[in-house]
C-alpha cells in the first residue's frame, strides 16, 4: 500500500491537497485524531486499499493523541510512509485567512500572528520528520496540484483526466455538467431519409450517409485538431473531469455519429479515461 501523510500550516493548502490525492487515485481521510491512525491504516490494509492519503489532526489535544506518536507506532507496526509537509510564509498565511474570514484554529483573543508563530513552533517536529515539504507561498491551486502530482503520481507526473463524451437532444435540453457544448444540427439530418428515420448514429447506414457529407468530413477533421489542441491543456491546468456533449435536434443520429468518431479519437490519446454515453438513446 502507498501511504502519505498530510501535514502542515492551517491556511497552507492541506485541503486543496487532499483534493490532488483524491484526483490521483488515492482514498483519503481528512483531519483524523492521530490517536485513531494506526487501526484506520490496518483497516485500510485489510480493504485492500492500495493508495492512501492521511491528513492527521495536528494539534496536541490530550485523548486525541500527539502525531509524532502516531507515526512512531505507524512504523513499528512495520508501515511505511511519505510525509508532505505544507508551508507558506507568514504574509501569505495572514492575507488567506483575512480573504477567507476563517478563524485559525490557534487563534484566542490574541493576534492572528501570534497563533500562526505558535502553530509553526508545535510542527517543527513534524515538518523535520518530512520527506517532501512544499512551500505554497507562491502557488495557485493549478501549481500545487501539478507539484503534488509530479511528486505522487505515475510516471508521467500527471494526473488521469476522465472525458465523459455525451449526446443528446436540444429538444431535451442541454446536459447541465457539459464543459464544451457542440451544436451539430449544421450536419444534414439522417431523420428526413426514410430508411434511416428509425435508425440511429451507431448504425452503419448513418454513419455511411453522414461520411458522404463533405461538410461532416470537414468538421470532424477541424474538432480533432480544436481537442487536440485543448485537452493536454486541461491536463496542464490540473482539471479531474472533463464532460464533451454533442447535440442535435432529437439526439439519435448526428450527435451520435460525431460523438462516437471523436471518442474514437480520444483513445487513442495517453492519460485519458474515456467513457461514453448517449443520452437519449439510453432513455428510449
Amino acid at each position: 500500500m502507498r501511504f502519505v501523510v498530510i501535514a502542515g500550516l492551517s491556511g497552507a493548502g492541506k485541503s486543496q491537497a487532499m483534493k490532488s490525492f483524491e484526483d490521483l487515485g488515492f482514498y483519503c481521510i481528512d483531519n483524523l485524531p492521530p490517536s485513531l491512525a494506526l487501526e484506520l491504516v490496518e483497516l485500510a490494509r485489510s480493504a485492500g486499499v492500495e493508495q492512501l492519503a492521511l491528513s492527521l489532526e495536528m494539534r496536541k489535544q490530550g485523548p486525541f493523541g500527539d502525531p509524532m506518536t502516531a507515526m512512531q507506532r505507524l512504523r513499528e507496526r512495520g508501515f511505511t510512509f511519505d510525509v508532505l509537509y505544507l508551508e507558506a510564509s507568514d504574509d501569505a498565511l495572514l492575507r488567506r485567512f483575512s480573504e477567507t474570514r476563517r478563524r485559525h484554529p490557534l487563534d484566542g483573543s490574541g493576534a492572528l500572528g501570534d497563533a500562526i508563530a505558535r502553530e509553526r513552533a508545535e510542527l517543527l517536529a513534524v515538518r523535520s520528520a518530512a520527506t517532501h515539504v512544499l512551500d505554497t507561498t507562491q502557488l495557485t491551486l493549478a501549481e500545487l496540484k501539478a507539484q503534488i502530482a509530479r511528486a505522487f503520481g505515475d510516471e508521467t507526473g500527471l494526473p488521469e483526466l476522465s472525458v465523459r463524451v455525451v449526446t443528446f437532444g436540444f429538444k431535451y435540453g442541454l446536459p447541465l455538467d457539459a464543459d464544451l457544448v457542440f451544436d451539430v444540427r449544421f450536419l444534414p439530418n439522417p431523420y428526413y431519409v426514410p430508411e434511416l428515420k428509425e435508425r440511429c448514429g451507431t448504425d452503419e447506414p448513418v454513419a455511411a450517409f453522414l461520411e458522404d457529407q463533405p461538410e461532416t468530413r470537414g468538421f470532424l477533421q477541424r474538432l480533432e485538431a480544436l481537442l487536440d489542441f485543448l485537452v493536454p491543456l486541461y491536463v496542464v491546468e490540473g482539471k479531474a473531469r472533463l464532460t464533451i456533449a454533442f447535440g442535435c435536434t432529437g439526439g439519435r443520429h448526428r450527435s451520435v455519429y460525431v460523438a462516437e468518431r471523436i471518442a474514437e479519437h480520444l483513445r487513442g490519446h495517453e492519460g485519458l479515461n474515456i467513457a461514453l454515453e448517449h443520452r437519449e438513446l439510453a432513455a428510449a
